[in-house]
């Protein structure tokens, strides 16, 4: 293992998973799952040092108002689909291999049917 392969504490902490909760992934510098290809949700890692760098305090009067309950209820609502997408995977019937059956009655991973 070489230096560059080692990680920071505080790169560890602050990584980003992939969205999907089937996959493994983590979002990479391009803000691009490394497994599946899905796009992070703070985007590209330049992008978000670039926003940080150029954001200052705002003043007293310039404060955004908070967000909506309908942006609260539509978070909850994904939350809330996410989580039902996830208790109703179906796992591939192989017990060596990690994938899940997909739309298409096919393990995503292996190509086996479900059984």
């Amino acid at each position: 293992m070489s230096s560059d392969d080692i990680i920071s504490d505080e790169e560890w902490e602050n990584r980003e998973l992939c969205s999907d909760g089937n996959c493994i992934g983590v979002i990479g510098p391009d803000g691009l799952c490394t497994e599946c290809g899905r796009p992070g949700k703070r985007g590209p890692v330049a992008a978000r040092k670039a926003d940080t760098a150029s954001e200052e305090p705002a003043a007293e009067g310039d404060r955004e108002a908070p967000a909506t309950a309908d942006a609260a209820s539509s978070d909850e609502t994904q939350a809330v689909s996410d989580d039902d997408d996830w208790a109703n995977r179906r796992l591939c019937p192989d017990g060596n291999c990690i994938g899940v059956i997909g739309p298409d009655g096919k393990c995503k991973e292996c190509g086996r049917p479900a059984e």
